[in-house]
C-alpha cells in the first residue's frame, strides 16, 4: 500500500466549531481505546527504566488537546514515577492554559539544547514529508537528554478497512475525513527506520502496539 500524502481538516481549522469539537472528541476516544495512550505509556516507562529515573521532564509536540502526555502522565504518578508535561503546538490557540505550554515550530525547536528529558510526539509524524521528519527528529535531538519518542499510526490496508468500518462510531465529517487520510499517509515500521537511521540518534527502537500504532524511541546515548 503506497503512502499518499493528504492535508488533513482538523490540522487547517476546517470546520464549524461543533464540528471541529466533535472530531476532537473522536481523535480522545481512539487514543484511549485504540492504543494512543497506553502506546505513549510504554515508551516513557521504558525511557524511565533505562535511566534509572523516577522524575522526567517532556516537551509534547504538536499537541493539540493535550490528552496522550496528561493521561500518561497521570497513570505513571500511580507508579511514583513524575512526569513534568510541557506542550508545544504552533499555533496559541491549540494550547491549553492549565498546562506549561510554548508556542513554536516543530522543525525549529525554540529551545536550548538538553532543555528536557523527552521529547515526544503523538499522531503527528504521519503529517511530516520524510525529509521534515528527518528534520523533526534531528531538532528533537539536539533538544532531548534522553530520546525523541514517536507514537504514530501504522498504514497498512487492514487499518484502512478497519477506519472506513469505525465511521458509525465518529461525530464528525472532519473525522470520516481525516481518519483514512491519517492511515493512508501513515509510515510503516521499516520506513521509520530507515529515515531515522539518518538522524542523529545513536540506536533506534520501533515496536507495535494496539491497534496498528507503532512506538518509536530515538535514543540519544
Amino acid at each position: 500500500m503506497k503512502r499518499v500524502p493528504i492535508r488533513e481538516l482538523l490540522d487547517d481549522d476546517v470546520g464549524t466549531v461543533t464540528e471541529v469539537e466533535g472530531s476532537l472528541q473522536d481523535l480522545r476516544f481512539v487514543n484511549r481505546w485504540f492504543g494512543g495512550i497506553a502506546t505513549g505509556r510504554a515508551l516513557v516507562e521504558k525511557v524511565a527504566l533505562a535511566s534509572d529515573s523516577k522524575r522526567l521532564s517532556i516537551l509534547e509536540v504538536a499537541s493539540g488537546s493535550s490528552q496522550v502526555p496528561e493521561k500518561v502522565a497521570a497513570a505513571l504518578r500511580r507508579e511514583n514515577l513524575e512526569l513534568n508535561v510541557t506542550l508545544l503546538d504552533r499555533s496559541p490557540s491549540h494550547l491549553r492554559l492549565k498546562t506549561p505550554s510554548i508556542a513554536g515550530d516543530a522543525l525549529a525547536l525554540p529551545l536550548q539544547d538538553s532543555s528536557f528529558d523527552i521529547v515526544s510526539c503523538t499522531l503527528f509524524a504521519h503529517h511530516l514529508s520524510p525529509s521534515e521528519l528527518i528534520q523533526f527528529v534531528t531538532e528533537g535531538m539536539r533538544v532531548c537528554r534522553k530520546a525523541v519518542l514517536i507514537n504514530d499510526l501504522i498504514r497498512s490496508p487492514v487499518h484502512l478497512l478497519l477506519i472506513y468500518a469505525g465511521f458509525p462510531l465518529y461525530r464528525s465529517r472532519l473525522t470520516r475525513h481525516d481518519a483514512p487520510a491519517s492511515v493512508r499517509q501513515a509510515y510503516t515500521p521499516r520506513e521509520m527506520q530507515e529515515m531515522l537511521a539518518q538522524t542523529p540518534a545513536k540506536h533506534i527502537e520501533i515496536s507495535r502496539h494496539y491497534l496498528y500504532r507503532m512506538g518509536v524511541i530515538a535514543w540519544k546515548s
